[in-house]
């Protein structure tokens, strides 16, 4: 297992509403507090994203996803397949509750969730002691970065805080899936 790096300078970036990049399964990606509106503002204005097609949020145990999700109303069937894929590196569409802001759901009545279990993805949750928004680092419509060395020059000096490690070597980014019908939105 790779050594987890120096997490503080990330965590004290996203507790004063900055943006940081760090490594996920197959992307390198950017996050921020998804409860500060101010971070998740500037985070859509650094991709040029627009609010209205919601963001995911990441967590490194389900249990930072407590009160955010309506669970109850998948079908069991489903509720447990969802469960059942986590950790790991799959993404869901629930049912929101309505402690998830509107500038995460965007403009649809469920959340995008992922329980990761990449080293430093969990690492970070943990220290910053929730989900963290999780989205691609690269302006919109440009490829995504696997590397840190291939991130958007201007990006990355407009961010606040960078974790440094790997990715987890995925060949695409993680799947999308919606957790009431089962149907495949990224594959």
């Amino acid at each position: 297992m790779p050594a987890i790096p120096d997490l503080t300078p990330a965590i004290a970036a996203l507790r004063r509403g900055g943006v940081i990049a760090y490594p996920t399964e197959a992307v390198w990606g950017l996050g921020c507090d998804p409860f500060d509106q101010a971070a998740v503002t500037r985070l859509l204005a650094l991709k040029q994203r627009p609010v209205d097609k919601g963001l995911i949020l990441i967590a490194g145990a389900r249990a930072q996803l407590d009160g955010l999700l309506d669970l109850d109303a998948l079908p069991r069937d489903r509720h447990d397949t969802v469960l059942a894929s986590w950790p790991g590196p799959n993404t869901w569409i629930i049912p929101a509750t309505t402690k998830v802001p509107r500038w995460i759901t965007g403009d649809h009545a469920g959340v995008a969730v992922r329980v990761s279990a990449h080293p430093t993805v969990v690492a970070l949750c943990a220290a910053f002691g929730g989900p963290l928004v999780s989205t691609s680092a690269n302006p919109a419509g440009a490829e995504p970065p696997r590397q840190l060395d291939a991130f958007d020059p201007a990006l990355r000096d407009a961010i606040d805080a960078i974790v440094e490690g790997d990715t987890g070597g995925l060949s695409s980014p993680t799947s999308i899936r919606d957790a009431r019908s089962g149907t495949t939105l990224r594959s």
